[in-house]
């Protein structure tokens, strides 16, 4: 498993290890699919800047093995050493076998940073919404349906159009349009629900004009904001992979507050929480698990990567003051 870690340093950030004691050295996993990822190198130097042992686990080369009185997970056919920590990053595309993994190493009792319960809560964009909603936190006018009998007053109770459609499962912006009007949204539909795809159908925030913030929460507290502007006229996703850029923002109080709100009721240690900014106040669209550093970092030049381990080390009972001279 040492094979796969990264084998370059970021440009961006340059790892400073702590030389600590070899019985004081934590092993700590980052379980994503690709270790040359930006978020995944960059927690892998966090790690290592602490003076802990970084490795990456390919989420699909584990194996579960499930007996009487014993839960084993291999590493393509190998045990897995000591782990004193994970760190999930799990794809869209594999989250059902990620949150196998992840309730695996949970039974084993090895600390997770982001259960599999609260993944897969922010992965559901429906019951992230119901779960916020019911916590009374502001949410976008929603309404999920199969059938398009009443589908102009599903429409006029979401504020009319235009109208967002959203695949109910979607992330970096893709399965997210807008429909202006309603032979675009019925043929839109029709098409999404013989892909036996289900949808939202969600208020379209004029006010918010292409921008929304991206707030990063870290163990109950905002670690930093960025406001993400879409990428020019015609484009209302602001996501940074969509063509969209960020810059750094101040977030007032009450902001921050339904950031950390949001990434509590669903259960999230780490959470990428994003805001519209709409006349009512801030509306949350979206919890994200596995929230993307690259944007962040480059937008507001801070270390996010050594926020979210120093958070996970601290939950092992580790000091972390001793980070590298």
């Amino acid at each position: 498993m040492r094979d796969a870690l990264p084998s370059e340093p970021s440009s961006d950030w340059p790892v400073r290890t702590t030389r600590r004691p070899t019985a004081d050295r934590k092993r700590i996993a980052v379980l994503s699919r690709k270790p040359n990822l930006y978020s995944t190198r960059r927690l892998c130097e966090a790690i290592e800047a602490f003076g802990h042992e970084a490795v990456v686990l390919d989420t699909l080369r584990c194996e579960l093995q499930v007996e009487n009185g014993r839960q084993a997970l291999l590493y393509e056919g190998s045990a897995i050493p000591h782990l004193d920590l994970v760190i999930p990053r799990i794809g869209a595309s594999i989250t059902r076998y990620g949150l196998a993994v992840v309730n695996q190493l949970q039974a084993m009792g090895i600390p997770v940073l982001n259960d599999a319960e609260a993944i897969g809560r922010s992965r559901d964009k429906l019951r992230c919404l119901q779960i916020l909603a019911g916590a009374g936190i502001q949410v976008p006018r929603t309404v999920m349906m199969r059938r398009r009998g009443h589908l102009d007053g599903a429409v006029e109770r979401i504020g009319g159009l235009p109208v967002i459609v959203k695949l109910l499962q979607g992330t970096q912006g893709v399965g997210v349009m807008i429909a202006h009007s309603m032979k675009e949204l019925e043929t839109l539909l029709d098409t999404m629900w013989d892909l036996d795809q289900e949808i939202l159908l969600q208020e379209f925030v004029s006010e918010a004009r292409g921008r929304d913030i991206r707030a990063l929460v870290v163990g109950g507290r905002v670690v930093g904001a960025m406001r993400r502007i879409a990428s020019g006229a015609g484009e209302f996703r602001s996501n940074l992979h969509r063509g969209g850029r960020g810059e750094p923002v101040k977030l007032s109080p009450d902001y921050e507050r339904e950031a950390i709100r949001a990434a509590c009721a669903v259960g999230l240690e780490v959470a990428g929480v994003d805001l519209l900014e709409s006349d009512s106040g801030p509306k949350i669209t979206e919890v994200n698990s596995s929230p993307g550093l690259r944007g962040i970092e480059r937008a507001l030049r801070i270390d996010v990567a050594a926020e979210i381990v120093a958070h996970g080390l601290r939950g092992c009972g580790v000091a972390t003051s001793e980070r590298a001279d």
